[in-house]
């Protein structure tokens, strides 16, 4: 029996992806999305300011929850969410070839890149507390102990031109360490980004931990820089022009702020290796060190009676 030829194409219609739901842009606004040879491939939502409010609230809610589970527990959703990664492999590998312009080859390396950058990230999660927090030597009869605690909501502005394993490698560190994120996904090439929210929505992580929203950067970025209720801001996705405004914008509520560094490339992301060691960098952005003094007890001649 010969395959039906004559079916009508079914096109996908991509959402944001807002407090573990889908919802259209509530600016009702969308926009061409096309490959690197300039064919059409979706219509993406345009995300308003209140998108952007939506999703700090969103984000706000869960971060409680979130930063309250156990670093094992942690780990082991991240770990569900490569699990679900690897499921939807040909998806992406297709995606991100058409967004980054990429040979099937080339892309699929590119997608196996980041499903191991998100297990490498989900192994961190149990493990970065030994590595930045510890006990203190003190003059006297105490404990004292420095452990790490997340910063808060964040925002993320996704590299431009890394689709995929660059959005993994901005994304997941910030939610390792228990802080819930507001990801902006890349202006030209929205699609792998957006069906990352469709994984997460189908993996253990809460609702409103991870937010993506798709539309022209700059637009979305500029209220969550000055949002009261942002805690910190990731800029890998902005250009040098934007990144000035938006430290600018930051400084009103003293939000943490991610620069793009030498071992990042340009300003904007752009010419980074996302394939190279990322070290712990990403982990510690958005930390903070809170320290404890416990006192043991009353030292006698034999020492602490604790």
């Amino acid at each position: 029996m010969s395959e039906r030829s004559d079916r009508l194409s079914v096109f996908k219609t991509y959402k944001l992806y807002v407090g573990g739901k889908f919802p259209r842009s509530e600016s009702g606004r969308v926009y061409e999305v096309t490959d690197s040879k300039g064919k059409w491939l979706a219509n993406a939502p345009h995300s308003s300011r209140k998108d952007a409010r939506d999703a700090v609230v969103a984000a706000r809610k869960a971060f409680g929850g979130w930063s309250g589970a156990t670093a094992y527990n942690r780990g082991q959703i991240l770990y569900r969410v490569a699990e679900m990664l690897e499921g939807r492999r040909e998806q992406f590998v297709r995606e991100v070839a058409e967004a980054e312009g990429l040979s099937k080859s080339k892309a699929a390396a590119v997608v196996d890149a980041a499903v191991d950058r998100w297990v490498w990230y989900a192994g961190w999660t149990d493990k970065i507390a030994q590595v930045v927090g510890g006990a203190n030597p003190v003059a006297g009869p105490f404990f004292n102990l420095s452990t790490p605690e997340p910063t808060g909501v964040v925002t993320v502005l996704a590299p431009q031109e890394s689709s995929f394993l660059g959005l993994v490698s901005v994304v997941a560190p910030v939610i390792a360490t228990g802080n819930t994120v507001v990801v902006i996904a890349s202006a030209d090439a929205p699609l792998p980004a957006l069906s990352l929210g469709e994984v997460l929505a189908t993996s253990d992580l809460p609702g409103g931990v991870v937010n993506i929203l798709s539309g022209r950067t700059a637009e979305i970025a500029t209220p969550l820089a000055s949002h009261q209720d942002v805690n910190g801001i990731d800029l890998t996705g902005a250009d040098a022009d934007l990144s000035r405004e938006l430290e600018i914008a930051a400084a009103d509520n003293l939000k943490r702020v991610l620069r793009p560094q030498a071992v990042d490339g340009a300003a904007s992301g752009d010419g980074v290796d996302w394939s190279a060691d990322p070290g712990t960098r990403r982990l510690t952005a958005f930390l903070e060190t809170k320290t404890v003094w416990h006192p043991t007890g009353a030292l006698g001649v034999s020492g602490s009676s604790y």
